[in-house]
């Protein structure tokens, strides 16, 4: 849902900057199975993943850097997928 949003840095007197943050477009991978256990990834500025089974429930946050680290590991066998 994009819509706006106070920052934590606001002060009491409602003084503050709004800024319109979209909602990330998450996709599952192409190798998920019909399961349903799965992680469901939105890439951008900063790379969102959070679980397809609670798309409502907490999304964690990487820098693409680290990200593409993970995935290149994940590939490679250097770390469990």
């Amino acid at each position: 849902m994009t819509g706006w949003r106070k920052s934590s840095y606001s002060n009491p007197s409602g003084n503050c900057v709004e800024v319109d943050v979209p909602e990330p477009e998450f996709h599952k991978s192409s190798y998920s199975g019909v399961n349903g256990h799965c992680v469901e990834v939105a890439p951008g500025a900063v790379v969102a993943v959070r679980d397809s089974k609670d798309p409502a429930g907490p999304v964690l946050a990487f820098a693409p850097e680290a990200w593409a680290v993970f995935v290149a590991g994940v590939k490679d066998g250097r770390m469990p997928g």
